[in-house]
């Protein structure tokens, strides 16, 4: 997810100038790659942090989900891994 956030920040500002598109993809986008790192080496708030990535990119994609196929793609990927993440997170909790 961090590195297609990543891609997807760049590419967006490549084709329309989109400064904010820019910002919140390279931003949500090492938000995932600092919880991935963190979780990899079992740190404190990883799986947190990739949660509320999660939450972040679908909260910011769908109002956008009626003009075409990639704000719907941002929006489905999103809340499928908000989804993974906050499961994984209240089973952790339970234990």
């Amino acid at each position: 997810m961090g590195g297609l956030c990543l891609i997807g920040g760049v590419t967006g500002f490549a084709r329309t100038r989109s400064v904010p598109s820019l910002v919140a993809g390279v931003g949500v986008g090492l938000l995932f790659l600092w919880s991935a790192d963190a979780i990899r080496k079992g740190a404190n708030n990883g799986i947190e942090g990739a949660l509320g990535a999660s939450a972040l990119l679908l909260l910011s994609s769908l109002p956008r989900v009626a003009k075409g196929p990639v704000p719907l793609v941002l929006a489905v990927t999103s809340a499928s891994s908000g989804f993974y993440y906050g499961k994984t997170l209240y089973a952790l909790s339970q234990q």
